[in-house]
């Protein structure tokens, strides 16, 4: 294969819309943990319902995210990235719109579900596209640039949803997402896709599990990103019900909690993007962040009574220590050939987003062996989270200077 150039104007436009496309990703699958409580307190819910119901909520939320990031991976290795870009931010836009017109519990998880299956594809097409597009010596720069415009979208998620009322903060971001389908002109296909139009296994998800060698990698791909929405999924979603238990000085706001958090995620994006190019590496950077959301998680569980700002803060730092999204979104364009490479980078953050699903489940397995401690819980599923993702990423290879234009050859 011969590599392509692409002029600025081309690769400006797909970072463009790479980065738009995850803000308001980010911005939807965001802005039911943020509306949680007072659009199911519209519905009638009071007590333990809004957690439970909230839990159960994001759950099918995920479920939703996993069965479309397969869908999604294989459309976009068997029709092109840009087709998948664009009809994803459609879907989910769609759901957007319908989820601010519910009025029961049922309507309610369907448009999730519904969102779940469209919010699946944007973010592993975009950075497939942009990863494909850019010279590897620059790729770092790019896929960093979608991931802190990106995450974003949580910090805008909460303004809206604080100026406006639960339903419209949903119509807000199904129009952001429409608007986004006016800037597929100029939005150039990745040269690499169309050169291996005729390999073979072109978007076969299931040739990944074809040897042992390949589907290990793939999952040490998945595992290294669990942490991340472990502590978002589990420590921020719920942090009104830790505030109350750590004795924080008032009310914690959940979207408040997720708002400092994601905006702590864009500088720790920005930073760990920007030191994976200083040093040369995609390994030791995630190494550097898994070791301070270890920190993190252990100062949120010790830390009594503390002033509501002083926890935002803390919610700030956490989301600091984990900002290694863009990194791990990176290696996973990164691991595999072009035949394959937009089903990993699809299906490897939504399985990690789905992932919450397992791991709310044992944090509620958890909290009933211990009688209802959620500290105990919380520590016990972030020891397991975080176990898992140190003894993947202790058998990765480095991928920093590894050339993109090749086709992965199964067994």
């Amino acid at each position: 294969m011969q590599p392509k150039t692409y002029s600025k104007t081309a690769l400006g436009a797909a970072i463009l819309v790479a980065s738009l496309g995850y803000f308001v990703d980010i911005y939807d699958l965001l802005l039911f943990s943020i509306v949680r409580v007072p659009s199911l307190k519209a519905m009638g819910l009071t007590g333990t319902a809004l957690t439970d119901t909230g839990i159960s909520l994001l759950n099918i939320q995920m479920i939703g995210l996993l069965l479309g990031g397969v869908f999604w991976g294989m459309l976009g290795d068997k029709k092109g990235r840009l087709s998948v870009l664009f009809g994803s931010i459609f879907i989910y836009s769609a759901a957007n719109f319908a989820n601010g017109l519910v009025h029961s519990v049922t309507a309610y998880g369907i448009c999730r579900f519904i969102a779940g299956l469209g919010l699946a594809g944007e973010l592993g097409a975009g950075i497939t596209l942009v990863a494909e597009l850019m010279p590897k010596e620059k790729r770092g720069y790019a896929t960093t640039t979608v991931a802190a415009v990106g995450v974003s979208g949580a910090v805008a998620a909460y303004f809206v949803a604080n100026l406006f009322e639960w339903r419209t903060s949903f119509f807000v971001g199904g129009g952001l997402g429409l608007m986004l389908l006016l800037l597929r002109v100029g939005v150039a296909e990745s040269g690499m896709f169309s050169q291996s139009k005729d390999a073979s296994n072109r978007g076969n998800f299931f040739a990944l599990f074809s040897s042992k060698n390949q589907f290990f990698k793939y999952i040490r791909c998945i595992l290294i990103g669990v942490p991340f929405w472990m502590v978002i999924g589990i420590f921020i979603t719920l942090s009104p019900e830790f505030g109350k238990v750590l004795g924080v000085q008032g009310d914690v706001n959940a979207g408040a909690a997720i708002a400092w958090c994601y905006g702590g995620i864009v500088v720790g994006d920005i930073i760990s993007g920007l030191l994976s190019q200083y040093l040369k590496s995609r390994i030791k950077v995630v190494f550097i962040f898994l070791s301070l959301s270890v920190l993190g998680i252990v100062a949120f569980l010790l830390m009594r009574n503390l002033r509501l700002d002083h926890f935002y803060w803390l919610c700030g730092a956490i989301g600091l220590a984990t900002g290694y999204w863009v990194i791990f979104m990176t290696i996973a364009a990164e691991q595999f050939g072009t035949n394959i490479r937009a089903t990993v980078t699809t299906t490897v953050p939504n399985f990690v987003r789905g992932a919450v699903v397992p791991i709310s489940f044992l944090f509620q397995q958890f909290r009933t062996f211990y009688s209802g401690s959620i500290l105990l819980s919380g520590l016990t599923v972030a020891i397991i989270c975080f176990g898992i993702a140190f003894l993947a990423l202790s058998r990765m290879k480095e991928t920093f200077h590894k050339d993109l234009d090749y086709v992965e050859e199964f067994l």
